[in-house]
């Protein structure tokens, strides 16, 4: 059966459109997306519930598939500098890891909205196409960090392995936290916990077992 989809709610005054940021217009759509399904949801009716046109709405998103990231990119500066900020004794995985749930912690009142973030992000077949590129600059950052920290180059071996796998677990983590009432940012603290255990530093060392 079509969802039907009300009509937008009145454009807001033009003089406020000034206001609108991109944080702003991301939560306005994220919450279209919620009430009425992700594909239900055109440009159009995302710029009219702001109160913007079609040519305001691409300067702040590419597409409707970003809409659904929000500001990623203010996020990806704050994890990259938290990494980047990290004094050098502290092991990469830990590092690694107290930047992942940094960058997963949203106050009480957002984290009901976060689940359905997160939900539509990972079930939606267009969205989990599109994600590839989204999940791609996650994972440079972290290849970036561990690049630095053992001196060889972010395209080699080692940081693609460790980037690779701390998405896998943070999607994981994901995954399980949408499917229980578990809390988010204990699963991330479990999954990097299992992955120190399991690799020990073989996987952040470069050493061998036993070496």
């Amino acid at each position: 059966m079509p969802v039907v989809v009300p009509a937008p709610a009145a454009p807001r005054p033009r003089g406020r459109a000034r206001s609108t940021s991109k944080d702003e217009l991301g939560r306005i759509g994220l919450d279209l997306f919620i009430a009425h399904g992700f594909d239900a949801i055109t440009v159009d009716d995302i710029a009219a519930a702001a109160g913007i046109g079609r040519r305001t709405f691409f300067r702040y998103f590419p597409s409707k598939n970003d809409v659904a990231w929000g500001d990623f990119e203010r996020l990806l500066d704050a994890f990259r500098a938290a990494l980047t900020g990290t004094p050098a004794e502290v092991p990469p995985i830990e590092a690694i890891r107290a930047a992942v749930r940094r960058f997963n912690e949203v106050p009480e009142d957002e984290l009901d909205r976060h689940r359905h973030r997160m939900r539509i992000l990972l079930e939606t077949p267009e969205l989990v196409a599109h994600s590839t590129v989204r999940y791609a600059e996650w994972r440079a950052v972290i290849a970036d960090f561990i690049a630095r920290r053992r001196g060889v180059p972010a395209h080699s071996a080692l940081p693609q392995a460790v980037s690779w796998a701390c998405l896998g677990i943070s999607l994981a983590a994901y995954e399980q936290w949408l499917a229980s009432d578990d809390d988010l940012l204990d699963l991330i603290d479990v999954s990097f916990a299992g992955l120190r255990d399991v690799f020990s530093d073989v996987a952040l060392t470069g050493g061998s077992p036993g070496s």
